[in-house]
């Protein structure tokens, strides 16, 4: 393993015996820490960091390996001995299935990025400006002063639409939307319980719950193969991710299966939806929570446009209103947990990781990490300030990840929530309502459980 600045080398000299990895307690028959992860997860993944830098715990029957620390993971992320694979990824095969980019490895995983990456290319995203400026102003326009928003609706709206006509120029209806918006929150949470709890039998039986996923997931399938098929149909081919895999070839210049294309537009449509619209609602949520820093926010914005309505091409200028996102990124990150599995016998930290072995770890846990953040808990913007922020250790901060895994959205992703974040503030101030829960929903991302919140227009 060839890790560069990931800190203090993880590969220790020969000779040296490597460690086992000390055991966390607490564990139970049958379930081991899995029972622990279901109840309460957040809390169990951050006493982990408590028991070494690299701890063993028990999911059901497998042994799994817990890495605590920024360098660690980044070394982790970096390293070829390690590939995506372990309990999140197996959970989300069957949503994602096993020829898209989320989950493919070695050399298919290589071609995918080239076939994809070209609409995320930083000269690419200025195309996108004109429609995430519509939805963005859209969805401010839809809102009425005093209204009570349904913010886990409205959020995964403005998400899926933007994915959709970005990326896939479809014509996204919004009974498309809601279908999508209902069956991702049934699928990804029993996702979840598929990978803390990996009693497969079980999620075979016909019960009510199981059923429920079912369903769910079948009409995610359904609505990416009527995308599809209407593009297939119409014979058109604008210049967007879509039409690039329809057009792939394969490493014997054949063009791509259906089966890889389907998995392709479910790995970019569904995911990207999911954390985007997580990630909004823990903004309205932070907003909701400290409206002064909606205030400067507004005042910055205000300051930049001269009164107009916020673009595209203001984002760069909008330093705070970022700071704003990344605060709330670190805080409330929409995906909170990874994992990966090693490929062959090697180390990390000096503890012996076998080959085989999966390996998880926790961003959430990482981002509010004492060791790396003073007033860890604090919703602090500045604390992103160039003076400051030199001051955090390597990886402590890392939303969109590291190396060939690296989110390849992830300035589109960017410049889409500063927009969001820049327009709502400007026209609103957030107040929560009553019957409105804004407690931490774990599943495969993190969200609030239902936020409902009244819009003030300033």
């Amino acid at each position: 393993m060839s890790v560069e600045s990931v800190g203090p080398e993880t590969r220790t000299g020969e000779g040296t015996e490597l460690r086992e990895p000390p055991v966390t307690g607490g564990g139970v028959p049958l379930l081991g820490h899995g029972w622990k992860m279901a109840r309460d997860p957040l809390a169990f993944m951050a006493q982990l960091r408590d028991h070494g830098d690299v701890v063993r715990l028990k999911l059901g029957p497998k042994t799994v390996y817990a890495v605590t620390t920024p360098a660690l993971t980044g070394a982790l992320a970096l390293s070829p001995d390690y590939i995506i694979s372990g309990p999140l990824w197996e959970s989300l095969e069957g949503l994602l299935g096993k020829e898209g980019v989320a989950t493919a490895n070695g050399p298919l995983h290589r071609r995918q990025r080239r076939t994809i990456q070209p609409a995320f290319r930083l000269d690419a995203i200025p195309a996108y400006g004109p429609i995430m400026e519509e939805e963005t102003h859209g969805l401010v326009a839809r809102w009425r002063s005093g209204g009570v928003i349904d913010c886990t609706s409205e959020s995964f709206r403005v998400a899926v639409r933007v994915a959709a006509r970005c990326l896939l120029r479809g014509r996204f209806m919004d009974e498309r939307a809601e279908r999508l918006c209902g069956a991702l929150a049934t699928v990804f949470r029993g996702m979840y319980r598929r990978m803390v709890i990996p009693l497969g039998p079980l999620y075979r039986l016909p019960l009510p719950a199981n059923r429920e996923f079912n369903r769910a997931l079948a009409d995610l399938h359904l609505l990416v193969d009527e995308i599809v098929a209407e593009r297939r149909a119409s014979g058109q081919k604008p210049n967007d991710l879509l039409t690039a895999l329809l057009d792939a070839k394969d490493d014997n210049g054949e063009p791509i299966g259906d089966q890889e294309i389907h998995d392709q537009v479910v790995a970019i449509l569904t995911p990207g939806s999911e954390t985007i619209a997580s990630t909004i609602m823990s903004l309205l949520q932070v907003l909701a929570e400290h409206p002064e820093h909606g205030d400067k926010v507004r005042d910055e914005v205000e300051s930049v446009t001269g009164g107009r309505p916020v673009g595209f091409d203001d984002v760069p200028s909008l330093t705070h209103t970022n700071n704003v996102l990344v605060e709330a990124m670190r805080l409330r990150p929409a995906v909170w947990i990874l994992t990966r599995r090693a490929v062959t016998d090697t180390e990390l930290g000096g503890y012996r990781i076998p080959v085989g072995a999966d390996i998880i770890y926790s961003p959430y846990a990482i981002q509010r990490d004492p060791k790396s953040y003073a007033r860890n808990l604090e919703f602090d913007p500045d604390r992103w300030l160039p003076d400051r922020v030199a001051e955090l250790p390597k990886y402590a901060m890392r939303p969109f990840g590291v190396g060939n895994r690296k989110c390849p959205s992830d300035h589109f992703s960017m410049a889409m929530l500063s927009l969001v974040t820049a327009a709502l503030a400007t026209a609103y101030r957030f107040e929560q309502v009553p019957g409105s829960d804004g407690g931490v929903r774990v599943g495969i991302t993190l969200r609030p459980n239902r936020l409902l919140l009244k819009a003030v227009a300033r």
